[in-house]
């Protein structure tokens, strides 16, 4: 069997795992990247967060993006039965970037793993770990490519990144249940030619389509429109249609938000179905690795946050790495995983907000206060990690109690 020899062996060529090779690469160390699938593959996760251009930036991506044309993305709009409300990132709490992208992820993945490439880091696609031995933090991985061959990686650290195949977690029996109920979503592409009589297309548009379900609708510059139902999967169970197209098209009839959009438009792919997601392992990190990206925590498709808590944790972990192997003493707990859990218990209080319907009542009361509406913009713009904004450091009761005040108010205001 052959042998190599790298530095840090990265699990998974998504924006997790692209990120942390980029950076450890950077440093100066001899990087491998192995992914089980081939690509360009398709994925969801497709509307982007501002907070993820600063780790895109420090690995060294934005201009290759960039240069691909994606469609820019500057806030966000979110609809119930007609009342609108809108968010636009320039008017953030949190300095920082006021703008990112809405791509199709098969290419954007692409396009950063390529980036890898050209910096001459290793990215073996169609490769499987089939089982990794720890002596320390020095480790033994074997691998297997599609025609069979196995190879040996020894590496003197491992950073996974492998998304929802959790390569780690599945071998060492780390996973955990996630305690958020399980939605599912029906969604497809569409060729969405009516786009330019209904709406801008430089945001993502959020719809409650009643309590607890939603459509997500992210334009791409293609011409093409990412459209998907979100919600408990028994609500699906209600509905007619033979197949999950008759479904889906029935679903947007149903929407009046979308039915004249999208009445009998072009569905690019047959529609799919993606649920179960929430997950969550018992530890980050151990003497000789560290998980990143959704192998760490996936909630909610919801506000877009897979791909930020992605590339920031994978930030973070890569500096942290490159800091172990230059023979620092690293407290993992403190620096990664109460920095990464952070913010993912920032957006866990906004999803299980937005399902109960605490957000709709701040979202659409229309008596937003100006700087608290900047505050809740940066929560959805992804900085998730600002303690100087109270509407991230009191997360888990500031939201609650801004409803209720607004309740109030509607209460004190309504004719008797």
């Amino acid at each position: 069997m052959n042998t190599e020899k790298v530095d840090v062996l990265v699990i998974g060529a998504g924006p997790a795992g692209t990120v942390a090779a980029s950076i450890v690469n950077k440093a100066g160390f001899k990087v491998k990247i192995v992914e089980k699938q081939k690509f360009p593959r398709f994925v969801i996760g497709e509307s982007l967060l501002p907070r993820c251009m600063e780790a895109l930036t420090d690995a060294g991506f934005v201009e290759a993006v960039e240069a691909k044309g994606f469609q820019k993305k500057f806030g966000a709009k979110f609809v119930k039965n007609g009342v609108i409300c809108d968010y636009f990132f320039s008017d953030q709490f949190t300095d920082g970037w006021n703008w990112t992208w809405q791509v199709p992820r098969s290419e954007f993945d692409k396009t950063l793993a390529d980036t890898c490439e050209s910096m001459g880091i290793p990215v073996h696609y169609e490769t499987t770990v089939t089982d990794i031995k720890f002596n320390g933090s020095d480790s033994i991985t074997t691998v297997e490519d599609i025609d069979g061959n196995q190879t040996q990686i020894e590496a003197r650290f491992i950073i996974d990144g492998s998304g929802y195949g959790r390569v780690i977690p599945k071998l060492f029996n780390l996973d955990k249940p996630s305690g958020l109920p399980q939605r599912k979503a029906l969604f497809t592409h569409t060729v969405d030619v009516k786009r330019n009589l209904f709406e801008e297309p430089n945001r993502i548009t959020i719809v409650v389509h009643k309590p607890g379900v939603w459509v997500w609708i992210i334009p791409f510059s293609s011409g093409v429109t990412s459209l998907g139902f979100v919600g408990d999967p028994d609500f699906f169970a209600g509905y007619e249609g033979a197949d999950d197209e008759a479904k889906l098209r029935s679903l947007i009839a149903a929407e009046p938000y979308l039915s004249e959009r999208f009445k009998d438009v072009e569905f690019v792919f047959e529609p799919r179905i993606l649920q179960a997601w929430s997950s969550t392992t018992n530890t980050f990190h151990g003497e000789g690795f560290v998980l990143t990206g959704n192998v760490t925590e996936f909630l909610d498709p919801i506000f877009s946050s897979g791909v930020t808590l992605a590339t920031v944790s994978s930030q973070n972990a890569a500096k942290l790495v490159v800091r172990k192997l230059n023979g620092e003493d690293i407290d993992w707990e403190t620096e990664y995983t109460e920095k990464v859990m952070q913010g993912v218990d920032v957006f866990r209080s906004y999803v299980n907000a937005w399902y109960e319907g605490t957000l709709d009542t701040i979202f659409f009361s229309g008596t937003f206060v100006p700087e608290i509406k900047n505050q809740i913009c940066s929560v959805l713009a992804g900085y998730v990690w600002d303690q100087q904004n109270p509407y991230v450091k009191n997360h888990d009761t500031a939201i609650k109690k801004l409803a209720r005040i607004i309740k109030l108010g509607e209460q004190i205001n309504s004719p008797v």
